[in-house]
């Protein structure tokens, strides 16, 4: 197992950040979360693998993966963290830490949004702080795990 990766997976319509309804999303493109998360793991001794996907399999293909080679997990299920027991179920299953992720605060947002299958299993919920909230998911991990 290579201890010092970090899988940040990232769900459906993800791909759109930046011009995405930029009033609740913010102006910052995946490529660049995923930049600037990359320069903070690396920080800390970390390398990271970034996936994002539309597709609810891949990312539970993903996060079973990670039980061979990552020490954590970043994740942001986007509109899976309300449907999805499988992606919930897998992270269960695969026993890493892991870091529910949000740019938005969806306590604040329409009451659908307001349930997780995720938040359950999750080590941390990081919401309502934008791009900088996957700062803060490595940085926990970073303690958590140990840097």
């Amino acid at each position: 197992m290579t201890e010092r990766r970090l899988l940040l997976l990232n769900g459906p319509n993800l791909n759109l950040l930046g011009s995405r309804e930029p009033e609740i999303y913010g102006s910052t493109t995946l490529a660049q979360i995923e930049e600037n998360t990359r320069s903070v793991a690396v920080e800390f001794g970390f390398d990271l693998r970034a996936l994002q996907s539309n597709h609810e399999g891949e990312l539970v293909d993903a996060i079973q993966a990670a039980r061979a080679d990552c020490a954590g997990i970043i994740l942001n299920p986007a509109a899976y963290t309300h449907t999805s027991v499988a992606i919930r179920d897998a992270l269960a299953g695969v026993e890493l830490p892991v870091v529910e992720v949000h740019l938005s605060n969806v306590a604040r947002r329409e009451e659908f949004r307001q349930h997780s299958y995720v938040s359950g299993v999750a080590d941390a919920v990081i919401a309502g702080a934008g791009a900088l909230g996957y700062e803060f998911a490595v940085r926990y991990l970073a303690d958590r795990i140990g840097s």
